[in-house]
């Protein structure tokens, strides 16, 4: 029972596995990105109240039932607040991973696209999303079986593309309009990451940037 087990755990040896991971999310621009600005838009409609004391979580956990409430139902794929990345989990005691929200495939819900979020409370406010960004979805701590990921900006105050020149200035990175959205203020930018020794996670990584206005946030919290 306990080596059965152990095999199942272990998808970095399950050439399945492997082949699913890579077949499931080609285009998340056209298939995800969408949902998440309908979300958004649902969010900005009906002004639900927020924690000022907790803010990124009580924005993700009002958003995450309207992106959820964006889908059809017939999707391969359910949205998820706080699910946790049990594959880069450290030695017990540690805690796994857990990101803000994530799509998770229901053929096999190991595989998830991640979303990570933080509130910008300025343009320039960007040093805590950067390093989000280098140490885990670089470091293949995040979305290790995934080639491509999201970040959310929650920006309370500035301009959204000044945030967006901010962020590609301290990536040292070019971001790239987003063809299928390209009048929204997101960008995707382009990175080379090195997955540890023996495992197969993808070294070509595209990290999908989205920032989202919270102006009346700004006098609130």
């Amino acid at each position: 029972m306990s080596g059965r087990a152990g095999r199942q755990n272990n998808a970095s040896v399950d050439p399945a596995f492997i082949a699913l991971v890579r077949s499931w999310m080609q285009h998340p621009s056209r298939q995800l990105l969408g949902l998440v600005w309908s979300g958004y838009e649902a969010l900005a409609t009906t002004r639900p109240q927020f924690d000022g004391r907790d803010l990124e979580r009580s924005i993700t956990q009002v958003l995450e039932p309207r992106i959820r409430d964006a889908m059809s139902g017939d999707e391969p794929f359910y949205i998820q607040h706080g699910p946790f990345e049990r594959e880069t989990m450290a030695r017990p005691p540690a805690q796994p991973p857990q990101y803000d929200l994530a799509f998770v495939l229901r053929a096999d819900e190991r595989i998830m696209w991640p979303i990570e979020a933080k509130v910008l409370a300025t343009s320039n406010s960007v040093a805590d999303y950067v390093r989000d960004v280098q140490n885990e979805f670089l470091s293949c701590r995040y979305a290790p079986f995934s080639a491509s990921g999201a970040m959310l900006g929650y920006l309370l105050s500035g301009a959204p593309d000044d945030a967006l020149a901010m962020i590609a200035q301290r990536l040292n990175c070019i971001l790239s309009p987003i063809a299928e959205y390209a009048t929204r203020p997101n960008r995707r930018s382009r990175h080379r990451r090195s997955a540890p020794v023996g495992k197969p996670y993808p070294v070509d990584f595209d990290c999908y940037h989205v920032i989202l206005e919270f102006p009346d946030l700004r006098r609130t919290t």
